[in-house]
């Protein structure tokens, strides 16, 4: 079985959360969406699950963060180009994100990173792997 993967993320408005995360291409999954949560797909095998603050204290035993205030994770997908993650980034910056880290260049790794509309981070990097040095022999 190939294991999926869910974020779970508190947000303080979840309508506003589905459509930011639809500005970036990334749909909803209605049958995992009420009043207090969205099942956004990123992929086949990621999901980030918005869940807004109220609910998403059920499911904790602290405080929950506040994302502008601390960086509680970083979420990193990757990006199978440079294109891909400067769309990516425009897209989100478009959608009303913020610049969260100046662009990664170097060499054959590039990246971008954004916080959303709640503060989480999120890293977008490719890595040309054509261009990475070949790993070392074991003796």
């Amino acid at each position: 079985m190939r294991r999926k993967v869910f974020v779970n993320m508190p947000v303080k408005d979840l309508q506003a959360s589905i459509a930011f995360f639809a500005a970036l291409g990334w749909a909803h999954e209605p049958m995992f969406t009420d009043e207090t949560a969205s099942c956004i797909v990123i992929s086949e095998e990621i999901y980030a699950m918005v869940i807004t603050e109220p609910r998403f204290q059920e499911f904790t035993n602290g405080t929950v963060a506040d994302g502008k205030a601390v960086t509680e994770f970083i979420t990193a997908l990757s990006c199978d180009s440079r294109e891909e993650v400067d769309q990516l980034a425009e897209r989100a910056l478009s959608a009303g994100a913020s610049d969260w880290k100046p662009t990664m260049d170097q060499g054959p790794m590039y990246g971008r990173s954004f916080a959303d509309l709640d503060g989480h981070a999120w890293e977008l990097i490719y890595m040309d792997m054509s261009q990475m040095p070949p790993a070392p022999q074991e003796s």
